[in-house]
């Protein structure tokens, strides 16, 4: 369908218009240290630290009221009003604990030195490399202090009662989409309390909420992630057929549902029918409290209106999980886009409406299992509609896949993503039929030439969420959809990109000793770079994919060690017989 024959949409989309939504927001974060104010501007202004993020995870050593009156008085002396750098580092010491003082030593119960999955792996090799993994679920464990509980202001950590897996590095909070990952990972070690815990966290922050916020800080108030909750009780109950747990909490569930499908849906009309699809959208102006000056920097040069919009707009994008990516850049009239074009909520997104369709096949599937038939009607009804908006809207029948849907041009993006078949992941397809299709799909682009990983986009930009990078879930979710298909291709996609991700993480931690939370796909195990911080180690998802890789293939993948030290042997054999034979 060409441009032209599009109807016009029912949104204003010339830029970002702010908007009262008729629904409840989720609460903003009202913290005149952690989220807006005189006192965060000139802290993050000063560059005191290398990373913006260091100072808003601090806490207080004094009540805020008195911090800010402090610092009031501090600038009232100051001229003009801008207190001096080495003033401002002062006051920052004085007045703040260094990041990570929130929680205290905690190991989890429930781990044990020898889970089945170990046994499940014939290399040796990963097998060894399996139970390092498994071993970092102890470094990665976090227990936050009742002290945030009692006095919540003092902290930018939002308080939940159960022990955590985080991801590692700078990242001291859980965060939403990763713990889907770390939860399999978990599950896969044998670990079900801690697993459970995590849940009844997420579970906690909807009842209290209304939402799952994009991490564990006062700061992502106003934003959340891809949304894994009922992707996460499924995980749990699939393990330990705890119907109970489901029964006591599918209310909060369908209240975070309720929340996509409140402030993040939107209608189209086609052809005289409308459809409903999803997008991330956050309507909240300011910099990025944990990003300050990098927002800054990059809006700059713009008037209010638009430094504002742009402002929401790299917010919707880190609700998206994908901050930054070319992906979210929409045409500029100067040459080509740039982060400064970042335009995330004119953007329908193929996994996000992938994820909800699968959620809602759950939420169906749950309410049937619980004897709730007329609301497992109403969710096979509301899985059907999506079905069919998602075709309509998203698949490219000339290209053979499902694509993003820019509602800027009204027309669909042609551009490579593994997100692209996420349908295919979520089982959210009008038939069979479409499997070869999008296996042709993904064979004729470039993505299957490189040995080290699908990369996140063919597009190299200098952000994290583009060439050469390849991230975890990712992976997962395109290996994941290829196995459970009815393509044989597809299969054997699925296995070698398994086998090829499998190696590659092993090989940078061979070298490195570490695990990253992405890779490059042009490198031979190397960490992956680019965007606003450095690479970091850990890491909650990485592990967590590599267990289920593991668990998926353990008795085919290999490391590839083996086989270069067979090479070398036969090297060594071959030469001596050559030297035996000169020598005679």
């Amino acid at each position: 369908m060409k441009a032209s024959q599009w109807p016009v949409l029912a949104l204003v989309l010339g830029g970002l218009v702010m908007v009262t939504l008729a629904s409840v927001l989720p609460p903003p974060c009202d913290s005149q240290i952690y989220c807006t104010g005189e006192l965060l501007k000139q802290v993050q202004s000063a560059k005191l630290f290398t990373d913006d993020k260091h100072f808003v995870d601090m806490d207080m050593q004094r009540s805020p009221d008195v911090i800010l009156e402090q610092f009031s008085k501090l600038m009232t002396s100051a001229p003009g009003g801008q207190v001096p750098k080495e003033q401002i580092w002062q006051f920052v010491n004085k007045s703040f604990n260094p990041p990570g003082q929130e929680f205290e030593p905690w190991t989890p119960l429930d781990w044990h030195s020898n889970p089945k999955i170990l046994s499940r792996i014939s290399d040796g090799n990963l097998q060894s490399w399996a139970a390092k993994l498994h071993l970092l679920w102890k470094s990665l464990g976090r227990k936050i202090k009742e002290e945030v509980k009692t006095n919540p202001e003092r902290h930018s950590q939002i308080y939940v009662p159960n022990p955590v897996v985080v991801p590692g590095g700078r990242f001291r909070e859980f965060y939403y989409w990763d713990s889907y990952w770390v939860i399999n990972g978990l599950l896969l070690s044998e670990m079900p309390n801690t697993a459970k815990g995590m849940i009844e966290n997420f579970l906690d922050l909807v009842d209290r909420y209304g939402f799952v916020p994009n991490g564990g800080r006062v700061y992502y108030l106003r934003r959340s992630q891809p949304p894994f909750l009922t992707l996460m009780m499924e995980s749990y109950i699939d393990d330990q057929k705890n119907k109970t747990f489901l029964q006591k909490n599918i209310h909060l569930l369908e209240k975070e549902y309720e929340f996509w499908v409140t402030n993040r849906s939107f209608e189209i009309e086609i052809n005289r029918r409308n459809y409903t699809l999803n997008r991330y959208s956050v309507q909240v102006g300011e910099p990025r409290p944990e990003s300050y000056t990098h927002d800054v920097e990059l809006a700059t040069p713009l008037a209010e209106g638009p430094r504002q919009t742009l402002f929401a707009e790299l917010k919707g994008a880190a609700e998206s999980g994908w901050d930054f990516s070319s992906r979210w850049f929409v045409g500029s009239s100067a040459g080509r886009a740039t982060l400064t074009d970042t335009r995330t909520s004119t953007i329908v997104p193929v996994d996000l409406n992938a994820i909800l369709c699968r959620v809602e096949q759950l939420l169906a599937t749950f309410h049937g299992m619980l004897g709730n038939t007329e609301r497992a009607e109403k969710f096979k009804n509301i899985v059907s509609q999506r079905k069919e908006a998602i075709h309509a809207i998203l698949w490219d029948d000339s290209v053979g896949s499902w694509l993003d849907f820019d509602l800027k041009t009204r027309t669909r993006r042609n551009a490579f993503y593994p997100s692209n078949l996420s349908p295919l992941w979520a089982d959210c397809m009008p038939d069979p039929s479409f499997v070869e299709r999008v296996v042709q799909y993904l064979e004729k682009t470039n993505a299957l030439s490189y040995k080290n990983g699908l990369p996140t986009s063919l597009e190299e930009s200098g952000q994290q969420w583009d060439l050469p990078n390849a991230w975890p879930p990712l992976q997962h979710m395109v290996i994941e959809g290829l196995a459970k298909s009815s393509s044989q291709k597809g299969r054997d996609i699925a296995l070698k990109l398994a086998q090829e991700w499998v190696r590659s993480n092993y090989a940078a931690y061979e070298k490195y000793n570490a695990m990253f939370e992405k890779y490059d796909v042009s490198g031979d195990g190397r960490p992956g770079g680019g965007g606003e911080y450095e690479v970091q180690e850990g890491f909650g998802w990485t592990n967590g994919v590599i267990l289920q890789l593991l668990d998926l293939y353990g008795n085919q993948l290999t490391s590839g060690v083996q086989g270069k030290q067979c090479f070398t042997w036969i090297t060594l054999v071959l030469s001596g017989l050559i030297w035996s034979a000169l020598a005679h």
